[in-house]
């Protein structure tokens, strides 16, 4: 994870420096390497500031940023991103993804050719070019907007750009989120904005201006559609035969489909990660952000199939103190109070999967990290967090971000089942050193994981469960994971999406709803609920029955973040 702050200014005017605190907030997203850099419109009417900071993930060495020629001259790429794979080439671990970039956009002569670099990047970015020869700004974030980019116009026709909100000095205006809809520039000698689409001019016309149909198109209407998706792929719009279809189980070819395209997307994102710099005697480089439900569990288990025997992998498991449960809980049999943070759903479930994962993972050393934070201390950082996730305001934001900020800080406990404790010790205090996370964030988007994806099935069979699925992956990049990011990555790490790899997404939005969430047929068949059904069957090939069957809960509610002080508190209620 990397830092980005850019300043277009609207006149002539010298440049401001940028506040401590904005400093220090992109030097903790980027504890690596600090960089700034400036430049200057010909007619020296227009300022501009370039500012990045680097966490060092790729290559074998720490890259400078704002990346810039080696003489210093010439163009600037403010790079936050992770390009797994650039022109369908999957870039070396030797290789830094950044200068790859740069490499190619400094061989472009023209706008489209400029896109042409964007449309190859596969993995999640956001980016600040300076265009010299064109005397052009681009920005903007990958299709699915996985990392956070904002923006901030000024009087007169500036801009700033950041990763995080802040004051830079500059005067007026708002943040917003900088959409993931394509690629922005501002030209500096008129200041004209463009918005550069990710989908090619007459690919465009053919999937905007009108659907695609399949093959032998016609006779089935809506049935027989296909649709794009985000610039990355077709949505099949496919529904069963009039006689119904095979059902879901595993011997599905889906189930494997699925297992294989999981394994490729994670090889990329936790292979080749080089050590922390605060490892000690260990060797943990990867953490899940690990409630026990099924997305995540799935994850670590297939980690522990592709890393080496002896890495280490640190689950990271929240509870917080919420005032009103707490004063609802009751003694035990023993007359003995309650362990609150155990007794949050959460705990409950990840204790569960993590024994079940100790079971069928021989050799394997999962570290079960209890991250349990009191009502005091969550107070004491609630103002961070609410600065780290502006603009957006609500109490739901706060109560997913606080539960997302304080996993990734990966500061708890452990038990002595884990390696290299004491076992006369009940705990020892214990800090993650990964920089990496996972998440298992886009498993329900794409596989029917929702509550209201049977309730669209009840109310209008496959129709409507269809377009509700295509609701749900047309606006992945609309999502809060910019406001995600912000939350997390002010711990100096990184979290990475496996189920929302471009290739994953791209074949499971052209497989058909029945092979992903068969909600036609019972559980006598396949053993597990209709809802991701895809994903709970390759659970039970991976041996993880009791996963298998784990229902969903949102993460504010199995941490226990929402409602703190009162039930009557909604979601969509403004931070005050």
């Amino acid at each position: 994870m990397c830092g980005i702050h850019a300043v277009i200014s609207a006149s002539s005017s010298s440049l401001p420096n940028i506040s401590p605190d904005l400093r220090q907030n992109l030097v903790n997203r980027g504890p690596d390497y600090f960089g700034q850099v400036e430049r200057a419109s010909p007619d020296r009417k227009r300022q501009l500031q370039f500012t990045s900071t680097v966490l060092a993930l790729r290559g074998d060495y720490v890259t400078k940023q704002p990346l810039r020629n080696a003489d210093g001259s010439g163009d600037v790429l403010c790079w936050n991103g992770e390009a797994w794979r650039f022109g369908d080439e999957v870039i070396g671990q030797h290789e830094n993804d950044g200068e790859v970039v740069f490499a190619a956009l400094s061989k472009a002569r023209t706008e489209e050719e400029v896109m042409g670099v964007w449309r190859g990047v596969e993995g999640p970015f956001a980016f600040v070019y300076f265009c010299e020869e064109k005397q052009r700004v681009f920005w903007g974030r990958d299709r699915l907007g996985r990392r956070s980019l904002m923006i901030k116009r000024l009087e007169g026709g500036g801009v700033v750009l950041g990763s995080i909100a802040g004051n830079g000095g500059e005067e007026g205006g708002k943040w917003e989120e900088v959409e993931a809809d394509g690629v922005y520039s501002m030209g500096l000698r008129d200041g004209e904005v463009k918005r550069h689409d990710w989908i090619v001019g007459e690919v465009r016309e053919q999937f905007v201006s009108r659907p695609f149909l399949m093959c032998g198109e016609g006779s089935a209407g809506l049935s027989n559609l296909l649709w794009q998706v985000s610039s990355i792929g077709v949505f099949n719009k496919a529904l069963p035969s009039s006689d119904g279809e095979t059902p879901l189980t595993s011997a599905s070819p889906s189930v494997q489909a699925l297992k294989e395209q999981l394994m490729e997307s994670l090889k990329l994102r936790v292979l080749n990660i080089p050590e922390p710099p605060s490892s000690g005697t260990g060797n943990t480089r990867v953490a899940v952000l690990f409630s026990g439900g099924l997305d995540c569990t799935v994850l670590a288990r297939l980690c522990h199939d592709i890393l080496e025997p002896d890495q280490e992998i640190d689950l990271l498991n929240v509870g917080f103190e919420n005032p009103r449960v707490v004063a609802q809980l009751k003694k035990d049999a023993n007359g003995k109070e309650v362990d609150f943070f155990e007794a949050c759903p959460d705990r409950i479930t990840g204790r569960k999967s993590f024994a079940e994962l100790k079971s069928v993972c021989a050799g394997r050393a999962f570290r079960f990290v209890a991250v349990n934070v009191p009502y005091s201390e969550m107070q004491a950082h609630r103002q961070q967090v609410i600065s780290l996730i502006h603009p957006h305001n609500t109490e739901m934001d706060l109560s997913i971000a606080c539960a997302l900020y304080f996993a990734a800080r990966g500061q708890g406990s452990v038990t002595p089942d884990n390696p290299r404790l004491d076992s006369e010790s009940s705990s020892a205090s214990y800090t993650s050193p990964a920089r990496v996370l996972l998440s298992g964030l886009g498993a329900d988007e794409l596989f029917g994981g929702y509550s209201r994806h049977p309730a669209a099935f009840q109310r209008a069979g496959y129709s409507g469960l269809v377009d509700e699925l295509l609701l749900d992956v047309s606006r992945l990049g609309k999502r809060n994971l910019g406001r995600d990011d912000r939350a997390m990555a002010h711990w100096g790490k990184e979290v990475r999406f496996p189920f929302l790899d471009e290739r994953l997404v791209r074949w499971a939005i052209a497989t058909p709803a029945w092979e992903k969430c068969d909600f036609e047929n019972g559980e006598g068949k396949s053993g597990v609920e209709a809802g991701k059904r895809v994903l709970r069957l390759l659970a039970i090939e991976l041996g993880m029955e009791g996963v298998a069957k784990e229902k969903k809960r949102a993460i504010q509610f199995g941490s226990r973040t929402a409602k703190m002080e009162s039930g009557r508190v909604k979601g969509t209620t403004l931070l005050s």
